[in-house]
């Protein structure tokens, strides 16, 4: 099983490239992605940032220059990247990796939007929520 679904392009190469700050993922269709850890970060499938349905997304700030500092494989379907600001939750499936690698444009396009809907600058740091300390994530 290559991601979640049937027919999914199965995953050939996995290249962390810390400098360029990218996830360089190959695939058996001839696709290669180079996805950025940051679209990686605002873009995670953890509930933190999608939150638990809809409208209640959580727009990520101040992550352009976030590091993965250690990728985990999850059974054969997924990594599980930790980030250096502690998020450490998200789940990227295979299918999850293609979309983030082949959606590049879109998504880019659709956070600057939601950016700019909010009146937030890309580099502004998270609000911290109440109760919420500033070790924790």
């Amino acid at each position: 099983m290559a991601g979640m679904t049937p027919n999914s392009p199965a995953p050939q190469s996995v290249t962390l490239h810390q400098q360029s700050k990218v996830l360089e993922v190959g695939f058996d269709n001839g696709q290669v992605f180079r996805i950025p850890f940051e679209l990686m970060r605002v873009c995670s499938p953890s509930a933190e940032v999608q939150g638990h349905g809809p409208g209640q997304e959580v727009l990520q700030t101040g992550k352009r220059h976030v590091d993965v500092v250690a990728l985990e494989p999850v059974g054969n379907y997924a990594l599980q990247p930790t980030f250096s600001d502690g998020h450490d939750t998200g789940i990227f499936s295979w299918d999850y990796l293609y979309f983030l690698g082949s959606q590049s444009d879109e998504l880019w396009a659709d956070y600057n939007a939601r950016l700019a809907a909010a009146g937030v600058d890309r580099d502004a740091p998270m609000p911290v929520k109440a109760g919420q300390s500033c070790g924790s994530h």
